[in-house]
């Protein structure tokens, strides 16, 4: 695996790859680790922004919350099979937090915008956070509540993030394997999140 690994604002730097560039995709969460799924727009700019994180484990695209059962990317281009474009996060407990990777996950795209980000339109672009554990979600509530104060104070609407059980949205389904660390193989690839700036309480 080359080292070359970029940040959140696309400058490239020579360090050790993170371990979610080298772990498999599937990978299953371990003793100390947990998951999270999470949508926020193009999922290729989300998974770049988790594997770069302290304390993940792997990261993985794909397609969650719709009706079809192992949908393609053109069928969830559709707009029609009710899935949104999801990153699988998988984290070690002990070197971050479910507080912190919400947070991270708040304030890397805008999420006041209903079925899009930026000029990405469509329900596949729409906002979510689908917990694996009780704790996780009561984070998720108190997280999303706590920025819609921070995002009140400066004059932006209100949050449509869906924050629910994992299982409530039904199966991930790993997306084509070219959709996988896309900006790690196109770093000049596209990334779309309409920011809002405001940083996230941790709750």
């Amino acid at each position: 695996m080359d080292s070359r690994i970029f940040g959140l604002g696309g400058s490239a730097s020579f360090l050790p790859a993170p371990p979610a560039l080298t772990a498999p995709i599937d990978h299953e969460p371990g003793e100390g680790e947990e998951v999270l799924y999470l949508a926020a727009g193009c999922f290729w700019g989300v998974d770049k922004a988790f594997w770069n994180a302290p304390g993940v484990v792997a990261t993985a695209t794909g397609y969650m919350g719709g009706h079809l059962d192992n949908p393609s990317y053109e069928q969830v281009c559709t707009s029609t099979t009710g899935h949104a474009e999801t990153v699988r996060v998988v984290y070690s407990t002990a070197q971050t937090s479910a507080a912190q990777l919400i947070a991270r996950f708040f304030e890397i795209h805008d999420p006041t915008q209903v079925d899009r980000q930026g000029n990405d339109l469509g329900p596949q672009y729409r906002g979510a956070i689908w917990t694996s554990t009780p704790e996780q979600l009561d984070v998720a509530l108190r997280a999303r509540e706590a920025y819609q104060g921070a995002l009140d104070a400066k004059g932006f609407g209100a949050i449509a993030t869906q924050v629910a059980p994992a299982d409530e949205a039904g199966p991930f389904w790993y997306a084509e394997e070219y959709h996988q660390k896309y900006l790690h193989k196109n770093p000049n690839g596209y990334e779309c999140h309409a920011r809002t700036g405001v940083p996230c309480p941790i709750v």
